[in-house]
C-alpha cells in the first residue's frame, strides 16, 4: 500500500543549556542564544515512519518544520535517515508562535502539501512540554488521531494499528486513515545517518540558506532534489493574523533556571535499624506513602 506520510519535526533549543540570555523582551524563547538539536520525540516519530516506508513500497517520507532559515538543517538530518523531501514554513510572520498558531500553520501547510495518508510527530517538544500541537493540528485538519503512540505495528486495509504506551499499561487500538499520530519518546530510537544519503544530500538547502555567491548555486541548479522546498505565509494561503505573535494568546512571562540543592545530609549505613528510621522519616514527612 502506497503511503504518504509527512513527519512533524521542530529545532529546539538545547534546554539543558537554559542561561539568562534564553528569554527575549517580549517573552518568547531567545533561540539564537542556544544551541539548536533536533527535538528527541520527533526522532521517534521519524523512525516510526521510516518502518513503515520499508513495509510499504512506494511509500513517501517530507519532513515539517517551521523556523528560521537554519531550521533547514533538521530536513538534512531527516534526509540523510532516509526521508524524501521537506517542507521549511519560513516568515517573520511565524515567529513567536505559541502552539495554537504552530498548529494553525502546519495545518496549513499539510492542506498545500495534499492528499496526506499519516501525518506523525513527537508526543511533545522539549522547548515547551505542552504536548498540544499534534491534537490541535489533527483538530483543525479534521483527522482521527492516536497519541502517546509507541510503535505503529501495521498498516492494512486502510487502517493503522498502533501500540500506545499509557498510564497503567499499554493498549492496541485501530484507526482509519488519513491520521495524525504523536509518537513518545519510549518509542524506537532513530537510525543513524546514511553515509551515501549524507554525500548525496549534503548540499541541500532551502533558498534563505543560499547566498547570492555561494558556490553550490551550480551545483543545485544541476540537481533538484538539492533545492529544499520554502514556504511563506502567503505561500500557504495562511491568515498573518493567526500566525506568529498576533495568533498566540500564550505568553511566557518568565524563564528560570532553577537548580536544588540539599540543605542537609546524612550518611545512613546498611543496618536494619538506619533503614527502619530512614522509612518512618520518610512516611512521618510525606514524602512517601
Amino acid at each position: 500500500m502506497k503511503l504518504k506520510i509527512v513527519v512533524l519535526a521542530k529545532q529546539v533549543p538545547d534546554t539543558r543549556n537554559v542561561g539568562k540570555d534564553a528569554m527575549t523582551a517580549e517573552g518568547t524563547v531567545n533561540r539564537a542564544a542556544l544551541p539548536a538539536i533536533f527535538n528527541p520525540e520527533d526522532l521517534n516519530a521519524l523512525e516510526q515512519a521510516l518502518r513503515i516506508k520499508e513495509q510499504n513500497p512506494g511509500t513517501t517520507v517530507g519532513l515539517l518544520t517551521m523556523g528560521p532559515p537554519r531550521a533547514g538543517e533538521i530536513i538534512r538530518e531527516g534526509l540523510y535517515r532516509g526521508a524524501d523531501t521537506g517542507w521549511l514554513l519560513t516568515d517573520r510572520l511565524f515567529a513567536g508562535a505559541d502552539t495554537l498558531a504552530t498548529s494553525y500553520a502546519l495545518a496549513t501547510a499539510i492542506e498545500k502539501i495534499g492528499d496526506v495518508d499519516i501525518v506523525i510527530g513527537g508526543r511533545q517538544a522539549i522547548d515547551g512540554d505542552t504536548a498540544q500541537v499534534g491534537p490541535q493540528v489533527a483538530q483543525k485538519l479534521g483527522l482521527n488521531q492516536v497519541t502517546y503512540a509507541e510503535e505503529i505495528l501495521k498498516i492494512e486495509n486502510g487502517k493503522a494499528t498502533i501500540r500506545r504506551l499509557i498510564d497503567g499499561g499499554v493498549e492496541v487500538v485501530e484507526a482509519p486513515l488519513p491520521l495524525v499520530v504523536t509518537v513518545n519518546g519510549s518509542a524506537a530510537e532513530c537510525r543513524p545517518a546514511n553515509a551515501k544519503l549524507v554525500m548525496k544530500y549534503k548540499y541541500a538547502a532551502c533558498p534563505l540558506e543560499v547566498a547570492e555567491d555561494d558556490t553550490r548555486k551550480g551545483l543545485r541548479a544541476e540537481r533538484p532534489y538539492l533545492n529544499l522546498t520554502q514556504w511563506s505565509v502567503a505561500d500557504v494561503d495562511g491568515d498573518a493574523s493567526q500566525c506568529g505573535l498576533s495568533g498566540s494568546p500564550t505568553k511566557v512571562k518568565e524563564v528560570q533556571n532553577i537548580v536544588f540543592q540539599a540543605k542537609e545530609s546524612k550518611t545512613l549505613t546498611a543496618s536494619d535499624q538506619d533503614i527502619d528510621g530512614m522509612i518512618k522519616e520518610l512516611l512521618n514527612d510525606k514524602i512517601i506513602g
